[in-house]
């Protein structure tokens, strides 16, 4: 029977082999963590090869994402749909093993990692969700929500600020089935990073709450064995295992140093390290009885096996429960959701209400949240200012966590790849809040929600030089510009309560990718819409104002300044110009109809345009295009009351009017 080391060294042999062959990747991680990941692998972690999704599998993230073929080897060897073809295509176009890790591409990776300490973060959402969801499910004698949540991370992870916001948290929530295995090996890419990182990992992460296992030698398969044990054991706080490693490990003349850390071994170097190792085989080849060791089909099958005999009794005792917890995990919204929505929509149109979008979504939250068990909501400490608390929130405590509201405090990075971490656990519809200034925080995870196309639902209030004397630094002027180029992100900003219960409503719906949802600080006047316009919302854009025969002019707006428009509508009409008003409360969905139906809105032969909003001007070309006019923000803005600030950047009556007479006199 094949050792424990030898087991280990199938890892280090596949990983230097095809980043060898790729000419590219990160060897040093996979050598050095293979010791590890057997023992995790091969004597903990619950899974089923043959059915990736199964609900009460383990979760395992690599957080240190680089060393992606650390995870694709464990994939392979353990008898993943991952075949040894599809290591050798490594790193190439459109393979099943892309440089990190990507959702979607490779089954048994839960999560897209690369961007460092992302997927600690990731990982903390899962932990979350699964504390939660057993909580909401679970019931005496019937645990069928009980899984953990492991990961790996390294030097990089630790140094992301990222890390700190996500695992201060863990800790103040009790995330016991968190274990997380810190890669000790003082190598990043710069070399030895005691010239840059000294920090007292184990005494930080006692701080936070945790349980720390100091000085594992990450080499000893009894001594890590000893250690998951001990996490496993407790249950009111995560687990940080210190593993002291050598970074390409069995490598004779790189081991240890940062030369192995993101560039091939070489060949000859290859061919050291196999005989250090005493691997006698060719490249890319792993013998029967190493195979054999590894596989975990059959444990795997009898795992879920055991589950669902375990569930169909749960089913028997709570059968309302079981098919509740079967249609959650499926991401399907309960069967009446879209039409109590839809009613609620025609609610908010005839009660025409003239308040901010922010209380609007809070309205919306107080509809739709009763209908939807599946929110697990939040915000970064600005829960007041943001609105994001409705009548049914729960707060979630280290001692109950049955609640559907987390507190994330002053997080918005962690709150946000902690929510990616929820979405993609299943179960859940995560949304958070902050100000859209400070989406800038949490910006890189936005773009992993979008992706790895999650419904995560991120709500950004205090939208424009509106929320005025909280000055520029609070003011967002590019933040729209940036959201609306992110591929695969739907953002809205709503004019109205109207356009705002439309967001929400499209938002929940969306089950491939994320939504920004954009609101005010200040109250935005209820625009009349016919039955057609009210079901045209949800296009992105459409006709609110309409002249009798073809427009001379179109003056395109979202959020606050659609009021604006519609004033200049009056004045115009009034003088006895041809004019059209176009909400467009998302670009991309509006980007996604079909050519007869933008072409109805936004006729080609009208070239007469002008957009408003205030916010960065460029973004408006492509509506516009060369011979419109844009009254947008081109400077960052000030400290002064909003309607100051609107008068003073351009956003009156008279600016529009003078900008439409020179442009239609041109």
């Amino acid at each position: 029977m094949p050792s424990r080391r030898e087991l280990a060294n199938a890892i280090r042999a596949l990983s230097m082999d095809a980043v060898q062959k790729a000419n590219s990747g990160h060897p040093g991680a996979p050598m050095g963590m293979a010791d590890i990941a057997e023992v995790l692998w091969r004597d903990f972690l619950k899974h089923n090869p043959q059915n990736p999704q199964w609900a009460d599998r383990d979760r395992f993230v690599l957080s240190n994402g680089h060393g992606s073929m650390l995870i694709y080897s464990l994939l392979h060897l353990t008898g993943y749909d991952l075949a040894i073809d599809d290591l050798k295509q490594f790193r190439q176009l459109h393979s099943r093993t892309p440089g990190h890790p990507e959702y979607g591409y490779t089954p048994g990776v839960e999560t897209t990692t690369g961007p460092l300490g992302q997927g600690i973060a990731n990982a903390v959402g899962f932990a979350l969700a699964e504390k939660v969801l057993g909580a909401q499910f679970n019931r005496p004698g019937h645990a069928i929500v009980d899984h953990f949540t492991y990961a790996f991370l390294g030097d990089g992870c630790m140094m992301e600020g990222i890390s700190h916001e996500v695992c201060s948290l863990a800790g103040t929530l009790g995330l016991g089935k968190l274990v997380a295995f810190y890669d000790d090996n003082g190598i990043s890419i710069d070399g030895e990073v005691e010239g840059w990182f000294t920090d007292d990992t184990p005494a930080r992460f006692e701080a936070y709450g945790w349980q720390v296992i100091r000085s594992v030698d990450g080499h000893d398969a009894e001594a890590i064995k000893a250690a998951v044990e001990a996490a496993r054991a407790e249950t009111g706080r995560p687990t940080l295992i210190c593993c002291k490693t050598t970074i390409g490990f069995g490598s004779p003349n790189k081991g240890g140093k940062e030369e192995c850390h993101g560039a091939p071994l070489g060949d000859a170097e290859i061919a050291a390290t196999r005989a250090a190792l005493g691997w006698n085989h060719g490249p890319f080849e792993i013998p029967a009885d190493i195979y054999a060791e590894w596989d975990a089909k059959a444990a795997g099958a009898a795992n879920e096996a055991e589950w669902n005999a375990r569930f169909a009794a749960y089913a028997a005792e709570f059968p309302q429960l079981a098919a509740e917890f079967q249609r959650r995990i499926a991401g399907e919204l309960p069967a009446d959701f879209a039409a109590q929505a839809a009613a609620y929509v025609a609610d908010v149109a005839a009660k025409g209400e003239t308040i901010a979008s922010r209380k609007a979504s809070q309205n919306t939250l107080n509809a739709f949240g009763p209908l939807l068990p599946e929110f697990l909501g939040g915000s970064a400490d600005l829960a007041g200012s943001n609105l994001t608390l409705w009548k049914g929130c729960q707060g979630l405590a280290h001692d109950d966590a049955g609640g559907n509201y987390v507190h994330y405090g002053v997080r918005e990075f962690g709150m946000s790849a902690i929510m990616n971490g929820v979405a993609l656990h299943g179960g859940f519809i995560p949304y958070g809040a902050t100000f859209l200034i400070f989406m800038e925080y949490a910006r890189n995870a936005v773009r992993m929600s979008a992706l790895m196309k999650q419904r995560v639902l991120y709500v950004f209030t205090h939208d424009s030089i509106g929320l005025g004397e909280d000055g520029p630094t609070h003011q967002p002027i590019e933040q729209l510009a940036s959201l609306r180029g992110t591929p695969n992100l739907d953002t809205w900003r709503p004019c109205d309560a109207v356009e705002s219960a439309v967001a929400w409503k499209y938002a929940i719906e969306r089950n491939d990718g994320p939504s920004a949802l954009i609101f005010s600080r200040q109250n935005l006047p209820h625009q009349a819409r016919d039955a057609q316009q009210l079901a045209d919302v949800a296009r992105g854009g459409y006709v609110l104002k309409d002249c009798a025969g073809e427009p001379e002019l179109i003056l395109i707006a979202t959020g606050s300044e659609i009021g604006l428009a519609v004033q200049a509508f009056d004045a115009l009409s009034a003088q006895g110009r041809q004019v059209r008003v176009v909400s467009m409360p998302s670009t991309s969905v509006f980007d996604q109809q079909d050519a007869a139906y933008k072409q109805a809105v936004l006729p080609v032969q009208v070239g007469a345009r002008i957009a408003i909003e205030a916010a960065h001007a460029d973004f408006w070309y492509k509506y516009v295009g060369l011979e419109g006019r844009i009254i947008g923000m081109t400077t960052f803005g000030e400290s002064a009351p909003a309607a100051q600030l609107f008068e003073e950047f351009g956003f009156t009556l008279d600016n529009v009017l003078s900008t439409a007479e020179e442009l239609l006199d041109v």
